[in-house]
């Protein structure tokens, strides 16, 4: 046992390490025990998943308080899930029952009842959401205070999944917030197992405050990794490619039913088939099934079942999910995870690895890929999956590496929010004072200007979203409340539409779009019959059936970094026969190597394919070839006489009456405005990409989409290199 660090906590932490017979506490918790214990920093805890981080802020941090009470809630701990909230709450009540330090948990699905205890009592720790603690800060900022006037730290859970999107510039604008209501500056302690950067993750965990930020943790897993990749290739026949299709089955059948597995998919829908392909071969087979489905359109019952499942049961679990569980609620010890597919990013790659070998510290992980070449061109004979899995493992195996994450250039969408949020807060303000609360919040405060902020509260005014009323001040007007007042305003990602199924046993739950009755469809792992459906409610009434069709969701996977691409580059340029891949696969991608040295689509990133036309494949991410695309269609269409532009994964089909010699030439010559939203959109076209975009000036929704979704010097850089 390490002594210096054991001895520093308090007696019912030492009694909870006896009882779980620790022999020895882990390096992070030393670490830890002495950032938190002997500075005043705020503390980043980055290692490995099942490495002890929970325990590594906690020890220090309920010592702390134990030793020197806090006259209100002491802790709040942010997490980006209920579920994980809730997996949370149930490991600090055990480790608390003795200490007299209360544990809250806060979100939609508490009851009113614990929430006022916990108003009533209002110490000890507080385990909240983003979006429950938004609610709390605007409709009850006198609670706030009462909670939260002797806060001392705050825990962010899951960090890197906060980082660089809306929801977590609304944790920093929360942070900030809260200290201005409660008159309090506690610390922040970021814990995540997916960070091999601390620099930009202490940037984002300091932003709005004063104080330095330390890491500890170790930067690499230590634990064994065994993977593998297989691929099956579906040939032109039908009746072949069915074979093939079963053959595909049935080898992932033996490979996950007598294990406790998590199968990850990179949709909803793929997760859906993927359990109904199983259940079906475990029914021929008269074995029993141990399937489920576990993503975001499945009821929150019926994703605990599955958790549950995962959990506790001792023989084995297969559960299909998609992102839902990546991040780190408790499933228990896998024996392996399966991706089906490839993931988007390296950082999702490691999250779904660390699944595996929590305890045992061997990981094992299986990727799948079928895919159907088409002999139109030598791009789509690539096995663009296969090749990004081996793309993704080699840069981790070879370099530890994860997507960096960027802050929002222009979040319009987030400032119309926290505009609306505030003001509800406050009641009402004159403009200068809702400019000082607002911009000075740190989302806004370095990237949104005074003049930027006017043109947008001039509109907010025009359209009634605000009001301004006798003597100047500023209210939130009629459109604006409505907004406000309904309960899906906490939450700053796009909501979906959704229709809730329903079956006599309960919710199962949401379809992006509704069936008519009498139609079949499959969801949570089972098939379902349409008995009737309530339009008005949003209410979709089913019965069970047999059969098999497997519904569409709406969503993308996201952006693909330009390091994975030109390491798929690199893949097909080299000669190494990689020891994960299976003999299919090992095939698969000796006859992709083939086909791009024969096309010379290594060599050349313009190939012509008939008079007039070539490919471009500048070998960039999808981000920046998506900006290629938009200035090829748009402010360069008439300069390079171009007739269309298609494509967008990894290459371009591009029809001119130029040359590729005086294309090429043209390009080198390029006088780009960076700054210019025309350069990108076509005059009259106002993308509305985030969740409040439709209370955003047009011109201001322009400027956005040019700095949030591209990349235009990238984009500049490779076409004057070409």
């Amino acid at each position: 046992m390490s002594k210096t660090a054991f001895e520093r906590y308090a007696p019912f932490i030492q009694e909870y390490i006896y009882r779980k017979q620790w022999t020895d506490l882990r390096e992070v918790q030393v670490e830890a025990c002495e950032a938190i214990l002997d500075t005043d920093d705020h503390v980043i805890i980055a290692s490995a998943t099942a490495s002890g981080k929970t325990e590594a802020a906690f020890f220090p941090i309920l010592t702390s308080l134990y030793q020197n009470h806090p006259d209100t809630i002491g802790v709040m701990y942010i997490g980006p899930l209920k579920a994980l909230i809730n997996d949370q709450f149930e490991r600090l009540s055990g480790l608390l029952e003795e200490s007299y330090i209360p544990v809250w948990p806060w979100h939609g699905d508490v009851s009113q009842s614990v929430k006022k205890r916990a108003l009533k009592e209002a110490q000890g720790v507080l385990q909240i959401t983003p979006e429950s603690l938004e609610a709390l800060l605007m409709l009850h900022p006198g609670d706030a205070t009462r909670l939260f006037s002797d806060l001392r730290f705050i825990i962010i859970d899951e960090i890197h999944a906060l980082m660089g999107t809306d929801r977590g510039l609304q944790v920093l604008c929360l942070l900030s917030r809260l200290e201005k209501v409660a008159s309090c500056k506690p610390r922040r302690v970021g814990l995540s197992a997916t960070l091999y950067d601390y620099e930009p993750a202490m940037q984002f965990l300091a932003a709005g405050s004063n104080r330095k930020v330390r890491a500890v943790g170790i930067k690499h897993h230590q634990r064994t990794i065994s993977l593998c990749a297989e691929s099956f290739v579906l040939p032109d026949d039908p009746e072949e490619a069915e074979k093939v299709m079963q053959e595909y089955n049935d080898f992932l059948y033996e490979n996950c039913h007598s294990k406790k597995c998590l199968i990850f998919t990179n949709s909803r829908s793929d997760a859906e088939k993927t359990i109904a392909d199983m259940k079906e071969i475990a029914l021929k087979k008269n074995e029993r099934d141990v399937f489920y489905v576990h993503h975001g359109s499945v009821s929150a019952a019926l994703r605990h079942e599955a958790e549950s499942a995962l959990r506790d049961s001792n023989g084995p679990t297969v559960a299909a999910a998609t992102l839902t569980l990546e991040l780190g609620i408790d499933i228990g010890d896998l024996d392996s995870t399966i991706q089906i597919g490839a993931p988007y990013s390296c950082a999702s790659f490691v999250q779904r690895l660390g699944r595996s070998g929590r305890r045992s510290g061997k990981s094992q992980m299986m990727f799948l890929d079928v895919y159907e070449p088409s002999d139109r061109n030598p791009f789509e004979q690539m096995p663009w999956e296969l090749l990004r899995a081996i793309a993704i493992i080699q840069l981790y195996l070879e370099e530890r590496w994860v997507e960096p994450f960027e802050l929002k250039a222009k979040p319009f969408s987030l400032l119309v929010h926290q505009t609306l949020s505030t003001l509800m807060t406050f009641g009402e303000l004159s403009p200068s004072a809702l400019a000082r609360n607002v911009l000075m919040l740190p989302a806004f405060h370095s990237t949104v200007s005074q003049e930027e902020y006017r043109e947008l509260l001039r509109h907010m005014l025009a359209n009634d979203y605000l009001q301004r009323i006798e003597g100047g001040n500023i209210i939130v007007g009629l459109k604006g409340e409505r907004v406000a007042n309904h309960y899906s305003f906490y939450a700053v990602f796009q909501d979906e539409q959704a229709y809730r199924v329903h079956s006599q046993d309960g919710e199962i739950g949401t379809l992006d779009s509704c069936p008519i009755v009498g139609e079949v469809f499959i969801l949570a792992g089972r098939t379902w019959k349409v008995r009737d459906v309530d339009e008005e409610r949003k209410i979709i009434y089913v019965n069970p059936v047999k059969n098999n069709r497997i519904p569409s969701w709406k969503g993308s996977g996201g952006h693909i970094h330009t390091k994975i691409i030109r390491r798929i580059g690199q893949i097909l340029r080299e000669d190494i026969q990689y020891s994960y891949l299976q003999p299919k696969a090992s095939q698969v991608i000796d006859d992709a190597r083939f086909i791009a040295r024969e096309a010379g689509i290594l060599q050349k990133s313009i190939i012509p394919y008939a008079e007039r036309s070539f490919y471009l494949c500048p070998w960039v991410g999808s981000k920046t070839l998506q900006t290629i695309k938009n200035l090829l269609a748009c402010s360069l269409k008439d300069s390079l006489q171009i007739y269309s532009v298609f494509g967008g994964h990894h290459y371009l089909q591009i029809t001119s009456d130029l040359s590729i010699a005086e294309f090429t030439d043209k390009l080198s010559k390029l006088q780009i405005n960076f700054n210019d939203p025309d350069m990108v959109l076509p005059e009259n076209q106002v993308p509305r990409v985030d969740k409040y975009d439709k209370m955003v000036p047009d011109e201001l929704l322009r400027m956005a989409f040019l700095c949030n979704e591209l990349d235009v010097k990238a984009a500049v850089e490779v076409l004057k290199g070409l």
